[in-house]
This record gives C-alpha cells, sequence and structure tokens, in this order.
C-alpha cells in the first residue's frame, strides 16, 4: 500500500513544487517507486523535471483517458502525471455535469489502482482552495507544509489546518498534519529566525529541519534538473536529503 502524502500551503511562494520534486527524486534515488501528481494549472512539475506528454489529469478527470495512459517517467522509479491549463477546464466541466460530492471523490476513484504500484504517491496541489484541491485532500492520507519566512505563510499554515477541520467528520477522510517544512531559511536574517521559533513553539515535533535559502535551488527548474542533479553538493540538496530520511524512517 502506498503512502500518499500531499504538499499544500494557500499561500504562494512557499516551494510546494520544489519540494515534491526534491523529495520525489529524493525517495526514488534510495529505491523507492514515487509517482508525483500536479494538480496545479500551472503545470510546474512537468516544467521543472522537463518531461514530454500527451495525456494530463484534465484528461482523467473527464474520462478522455485512463489514468495508466497519462503517466510519463520522469527519472529512474520516478513517474508523473501532468497538469496544464485544461486542468480549469475539467473541473468546470466536473463541476456543472456531476454533483459536488462526485468532483470530491474523484481523485480517490479514478487512482486507487496505483496503491500497489508506487511506494509513495506525492500530490502538488494549488495554493488556492476549490473542489479539485478537495478531491486531493479526500486522496492524501497525510500534509506537508512547506512555509517560507514570512507571517503570511504562516497565515496559509492556519488556512490548511482549518480546512482538514471542516472535511475531518466526512466517512472516509484520513488526512492529517504530517509535517511543516520551513523554506527559504536563511539563519542571519532575524525575521527568519523569529517564524522558525514561532513554528516550533506551535507544532513542536512536526517541524523539520529547515530548508536553507539557496540560489542553486532557484537555479535548478530552468534547467529541467533536481537539486542532486543540478548541484549535488549544495546546503539545499544535503537540506532535501535529510527530509527524505525523515519521511523514510517516521512513516
Amino acid at each position: 500500500m502506498s503512502k500518499r502524502i500531499g504538499v499544500l500551503n494557500y499561500k504562494g511562494g512557499t516551494g510546494k513544487t520544489t519540494t515534491v520534486v526534491s523529495l520525489g527524486a529524493g525517495l526514488a534515488a534510495r529505491g523507492m517507486r514515487v509517482l508525483c501528481i500536479d494538480l496545479d494549472a500551472q503545470g510546474s512539475l512537468a516544467t521543472y523535471l522537463g518531461v514530454n506528454y500527451t495525456y494530463s489529469l484534465a484528461h482523467v478527470l473527464l474520462g478522455q483517458a485512463e489514468p495508466q495512459t497519462c503517466i510519463v517517467q520522469a527519472r529512474d522509479n520516478l513517474d508523473l502525471i501532468p497538469s496544464d491549463n485544461d486542468l480549469l477546464q475539467a473541473e468546470g466541466n466536473m463541476w456543472r455535469s456531476q454533483s459536488n460530492s462526485i468532483v470530491r471523490q474523484a481523485l480517490t476513484d479514478k487512482l486507487h489502482r496505483f496503491d500497489q504500484e508506487y511506494d509513495y504517491i506525492l500530490v502538488d496541489f494549488s495554493p488556492s482552495a476549490s473542489l479539485l484541491s478537495e478531491s486531493g485532500l479526500r486522496y492524501v492520507r497525510e500534509l506537508v507544509v512547506p512555509v517560507s519566512m514570512s507571517y503570511l505563510a504562516m497565515v496559509g499554515v492556519r488556512q490548511v489546518i482549518q480546512r482538514l477541520k471542516d472535511i475531518s467528520p466526512i466517512p472516509k477522510n484520513r488526512a492529517r498534519l504530517h509535517m511543516i517544512l520551513p523554506t527559504i531559511f536563511s539563519a542571519r536574517v532575524q525575521q527568519d529566525r523569529e517564524v522558525f521559533g514561532i513554528l516550533r513553539r506551535h507544532f513542536g515535533n512536526k517541524v523539520a529541519d529547515p530548508i536553507r535559502k539557496s540560489m542553486k535551488l532557484m537555479e535548478a527548474p530552468s534547467h529541467h534538473k533536481t537539486i542532486y542533479e543540478y548541484s549535488p553538493r549544495s546546503n539545499a540538496a544535503s537540506d532535501y536529503k535529510l527530509l527524505v530520511e525523515r519521511i523514510l524512517h517516521n512513516g
């Protein structure tokens, strides 16, 4: 049975896609079979990893393609179901033609077959709330919330926690807050230290070691490379390797 992990913050610019790519590639390098699913119409996962595709998640949701047909191999042990702007149209069509309850259950109904094929399924959420986002929350079992070192990003954390509370009474929904991941962190910046301290006081051991601010990490997507490929000796590569070990050992 695969572990389904969502990466979500309702504030943009917190490093969601970077975390999905770096965590997925790190797990794959450790021999895990990993599937990344893009729930964001910006389609950043495919762009980041430099993969071409014919079918996307939109085709799956509209019943125009089987889920297996939409999978593309991004790296060894690392597969991807991409998205693009068609996802917005697909969600709108689903909303108009089906009941909200069907839409909210769509990902679970269509993707359950992958539970036996992958060790980890990572979901890159859009920063905006929607029916598809709620469908993602019903599909995943654990949430990693990346938090850049700003007070607005912490507001995004509160919004995620409130959304989990809102859907917790729903039968079969078992998503839980698994980890807070501080990102774009610099120990030399006072605000970063303050925000990190606030997170530690509120969430204790759920707060992971921070991902340090890194120019290499910012440059890697433009080269369609993971941080391990682009700058394997960088601080960012070391930090994400620690995150991979935490995920592997703590479940």
